[in-house]
């Protein structure tokens, strides 16, 4: 008898309930062999360094290889009971048959397994600035989430990422302290928007794609692009086949609003619709004006619309052929501007957080599939910066803190409109490894695959307590609030990493690059 496939079980248990679950046997001729299997699975969970070395795997579940069941598994055709058999970091078999034996098996009942969250927005700030989050607290959030692949922004580290020597830094950095999976978007800025070559190295050096801003970043060593800066990478962007991400706003003069700095609605009046609008019928006119060829994997991505004003505009684009794609985030879901009272700046964001009738046009549009992602666009900044103690949204970092809480926000939004759990795979999962260009091994459960998974149940709520926030600084708009969709467990590469509330804190993720 090998209980090491009980280890979900017995992690929840305490001592107490160790010892009814020997006494079981202490009659029989297995309670040596018991005892010695409890023993050697609680050394490994309280110590995980202890685990054979010769283990091929870096989780809480000191196995190689093991078969997961559950009654409700996403898969390419539908939900549906399967056995997931892992071995070496991949998915070597998915059956409809759930009586499985052999190597461990994990019985997760009717928890929902579905493909690992794929962040493709996310500000680690590793190297330079670690004390607005890193790469320790930021993967242990993601792990916490059900995120096993994240893609870092270029910014906010400092120096940014801008040149192949310190998109290698970043990677080495993340091959040594993820706790998931990392890839990397580079910076395009005008200092290398028409140096293709440095642009190419980046590429060659592994990163996925660019991204941009079209207004001031906050950051000095980030500029924002021009219409010049875009035109001029347009052409390599394109021939190297990769994604283009731009913050898609065009800042301009707007009258200065009279009302107290502490109000929400002085900063929304700031940060008009036309800004997005603007940006993004610049974005379509150069396409337009650019005649190279796209390799397959360009699209000229907007990234976390805000405005559903700017769906229209886009559509139209996609309906001629043009490559363009679009996602929003997390918080536009679930916010509207009349739930932000004066001096919470928690809540600060650009482009910001709009009202209602907005959240609600975004939602449908992520139903019918005009918006195909959806990010956390984490974006932390120590309290100071926040202004938390002043309420000064003018002054205020605008970034949301939101990593850990990326699957059960959209799905809480999601749910409140009947939409089945395909939906939500969809838009954080399968539509994210197209983007990213990694959906050949990446975003679902299909032989071959990487076991990149989460195990979650949808109708229990989250933790979002400050207590259980696994980020850098704790507080987040999502403090407190009754959010559906309980990560059990998050498996990265094979490797358990949360399970039950517990975490392992060896980093097993592996940075992802381009092929």
């Amino acid at each position: 008898m090998d209980l090491r496939g009980l280890l979900p079980l017995v992690i929840g248990l305490n001592i107490a309930a160790l010892a009814v679950l020997y006494s079981r046997f202490a009659e029989t001729d297995l309670a040596a062999q018991v005892k010695t299997q409890i023993e050697t699975v609680l050394e490994s969970f309280i110590n995980p360094n202890s685990i054979n070395s010769k283990s091929a795997s870096c989780g809480l579940i000191p196995v190689p290889e093991y078969i997961l069941l559950s009654s409700r598994v996403v898969l390419p055709n539908g939900i549906q009971p399967a056995a997931i058999h892992i071995s070496g970091g991949k998915i070597i078999k998915v059956s409809s048959s759930t009586a499985m034996h052999g190597p461990e098996v994990i019985d997760f009942k009717d928890s929902v397994i579905m493909p690992g969250v794929i962040d493709v927005h996310a500000h680690l700030n590793e190297p330079g600035r670690e004390d607005w989050e890193g790469l320790t607290t930021g993967t242990a959030a993601a792990a916490a989430g059900g995120v096993t692949t994240l893609v870092d922004m270029p910014l906010n580290s400092f120096p940014v990422t801008t040149v192949r020597s310190r998109l290698e830094e970043k990677q080495m950095l993340a091959e040594k302290k993820s706790l998931v999976n990392v890839a990397h978007w580079a910076g395009l800025t005008p200092d290398n928007a028409a140096d293709h070559q440095v642009l190419a190295d980046l590429v060659a050096a592994g990163a996925l794609g660019f991204k941009s801003f079209m207004s001031p970043s906050g950051i000095d060593d980030f500029p924002n692009v021009g219409e010049a800066d875009i035109a001029a990478a347009l052409p390599f962007l394109k021939s190297a086949g990769v994604p283009y991400f731009v913050h898609a706003e065009f800042v301009t003069e707007v009258p200065l609003s009279e009302g107290l700095p502490t109000s929400y609605e002085t900063y929304l009046s700031s940060r008009p619709p036309k800004f997005e609008q603007d940006a993004i019928e610049l974005l379509i006119k150069l396409l337009d004006e650019d005649n190279t060829t796209a390799a397959p994997g360009f699209v000229l991505h907007i990234a976390h619309l805000s405005d559903s004003g700017c769906l229209p505009l886009i559509k139209a684009a996609v309906d001629r052929g043009l490559p363009v794609s679009v996602e929003t985030c997390a918080h536009y879901l679930s916010f509207s501007s009349h739930h932000i009272a004066d001096g919470q700046t928690l809540f600060k964001c650009a482009p910001p957080i709009r009202d209602e009738p907005n959240r609600k046009a975004l939602l449908f549009a992520v139903l019918d599939g005009r918006i195909s992602v959806v990010s956390s666009d984490h974006s932390p900044a120590p309290p100071s910066l926040k202004q938390l103690d002043t309420g000064d949204f003018i002054k205020a970092w605008g970034g949301i803190s939101g990593l850990q809480y990326l699957l059960p926000a959209t799905w809480t939004a999601l749910k409140a409109e009947g939409v089945d759990i395909t939906v939500l795979s969809r838009v954080l999962s399968s539509n994210p490894a197209k983007l990213t260009g990694l959906s050949r091994r990446k975003g679902s459960i299909t032989e071959g695959f990487d076991a990149d998974l989460v195990v979650w149940e949808p109708d229990e709520v989250a933790d979002t307590t400050q207590q259980g926030n696994k980020h850098k600084h704790t507080m987040s708009p999502y403090t407190g609030m009754a959010l559906f969709g309980k990560t059990v467990s998050t498996i990265v590469g094979g490797h358990v990493m949360y399970l039950n509330g517990n975490m392992n804190e060896k980093p097993c993720g592996k940075v992802v690059m381009k092929r």
